[in-house]
């Protein structure tokens, strides 16, 4: 089996997993600080990544430079990220969650240009643009909710979340260790899981603080192994792998998984609105995988062009 096979793979699990951990996470946020919650279930997870990556492979890059890159991406992606959707799903419904989330392909295309110079083709963007319409219409029939400011403000962090994670993803890519991936994976969640230690002690109520509640412990156990610690990192081999409008393409599938899981599970509402933003974004997903297809073949074909080419003598 190639890597890009197994890249592919891996990124159809993250699109199933990831799709199921936002309700989880709805679940135990009814129940449990938010801030904490999430810092202990990376820092968890990021240990266990750490044992299982040196058990694998002992060399690690332990230089400054690394360090300091993995622990920016971490407080990106985990602490902005993850941390800001768990506190956000207090207040919204977890299909809404990550409908908002399905942004995160567009942001990324988007910084990628603007970071890394890349080039995208007509079909990108089209998709991308179908895509974030197909978001748009899921808010039809949330517009009276956002009179609610506890509502506002969950989607106001929710898609803060997603544009640190978009901007975490892009620059993990670009200056990414090729020494031991796992093994960095597992920092950027122990780092990201400090800075959501940091952010409990200043948002978190701890009032009714009860760890051993069937729905927080169940949940949370799921969401160390399936979420984080199997999906985070195939996450990073996906992210490796496969160019960032691909790899990042998880974030559109991620809503048809959990609007449909939220609804059979928690009865979160779904209407005719609903079905017509899953289909636009089901439309873009394959519109901007068309388009890197096309820009990847284009760009084989040029490559090969100037390899016919003779050398002036």
């Amino acid at each position: 089996m190639s890597r890009h096979t197994k890249a592919i793979l891996a990124l159809i699990y993250i699109c199933i997993i990831w799709g199921t951990t936002y309700l989880s996470i709805r679940i135990v946020v009814k129940h449990f600080p938010p801030f904490l919650f999430a810092a202990i279930r990376q820092i968890v997870s990021g240990s266990i990544i750490i044992i299982i990556a040196l058990a694998m492979n002992r060399k690690a890059d332990l230089s400054r430079k690394n360090i300091i890159h993995q622990a920016m991406v971490g407080f990106l992606l985990i602490t902005m990220g993850n941390g800001f959707v768990s506190w956000g799903e207090k207040f919204i419904p977890s299909g809404v969650a990550a409908l908002i989330c399905s942004l995160m392909p567009l942001n990324a295309v988007l910084l990628n240009v603007a970071i890394n110079k890349e080039k995208v083709n007509l079909s990108i963007m089209s998709g991308l643009v179908i895509g974030f319409m197909g978001i748009a219409l899921i808010f039809r029939d949330n517009i009276a909710d956002l009179a609610n400011s506890a509502y506002l403000w969950g989607m106001i962090a929710t898609f803060f979340a997603s544009s640190c994670w978009s901007l975490g993803s892009v620059l993990n890519k670009k200056h990414a260790s090729p020494t031991n991936p796992i093994f960095n994976s597992g920092l950027q969640l122990c780092f990201g899981s400090i800075g959501l230690f940091v952010l409990s002690s200043f948002m978190d109520d701890y009032t009714h603080l009860d760890f051993f509640q069937p729905a927080v412990a169940g949940n949370m156990l799921y969401l160390v192994i399936f979420g984080s610690i199997l999906a985070y990192t195939l996450y990073m081999y996906a992210l490796k792998e496969l160019p960032m409008g691909i790899s990042s393409l998880y974030a559109y599938v991620n809503p048809l998984v959990a609007v449909l899981i939220g609804f059979w599970i928690l009865n979160e509402q779904l209407t005719w609105y609903t079905a017509a933003s899953l289909a636009a974004i089901a439309t873009g997903v394959y519109i901007v995988n068309y388009g890197y297809r096309k820009q990847h073949k284009q760009t084989q074909a040029e490559k090969a062009a100037l390899l016919t080419i003779p050398e002036a003598e």
